[in-house]
């Protein structure tokens, strides 16, 4: 199963890679992160994620993806469904945002393949957060950028990551919330 999902990933990174470019994100670390509150989905069950009601919980982790349901999307909302133990452990909350097929996003939360139900992703129809974040795909603005930023309980950046490629994006969060940690 993981084989083919892996082969399937590779394939569409390299048909998204062809079409899109990703833009690079403005916003750095040390900034204010943009305060948002989208139409979100948990194990397909709806609610209205508020970024002020999370980071009182702790930091935040928000990773913006291109679409819902398509091969590089699917793997990076496995990957981080694997490891939300650990981001948990360091009292981070996890949300996935993309504008690209959010008609589908009540299904792919609860999908045992991609987020298992295990963290909440939310849709930014317009790509209204995605354009506050800097996380728009150049050659198709209509979609999400693939980037990761970790946002520390005080509500400013704390680390930022950007790469169409999704199999370091968990890594990359889930170290920055670890520094947060022992900060």
């Amino acid at each position: 199963m993981k084989t083919r999902m892996l082969k399937l990933a590779a394939a569409g990174l390299v048909v998204v890679a062809a079409v899109a470019t990703p833009a690079l994100a403005a916003l750095k670390a040390g900034a204010k992160a943009p305060e948002f509150s989208a139409p979100a989905y948990l194990a397909g069950e709806p609610f209205t994620f508020k970024l002020s009601d999370a980071l009182k919980k702790g930091p935040v982790v928000v990773y913006f993806f291109p679409a819902a349901f398509t091969p590089g999307c699917n793997l990076e909302a496995h990957l981080f469904s694997e490891a939300i133990d650990k981001f948990k452990a360091g009292k981070a909350t996890v949300i996935g945002i993309t504008a690209g097929n959010t008609d589908q996003l009540a299904a792919f939360s609860k999908s045992t393949e991609h987020c298992g139900g295990k963290f909440p992703v939310a849709a930014d129809t317009g790509a209204k957060i995605a354009k506050q974040y800097d996380a728009i795909l150049d050659k198709k603005p209509e979609w999400s950028d693939r980037t990761s930023y970790v946002i520390a309980q005080d509500g400013t950046i704390s680390h930022v990551y950007s790469d169409l490629n999704p199999q370091k994006h968990v890594k990359e969060t889930l170290d920055a919330v670890t520094a947060l940690e022992k900060k």
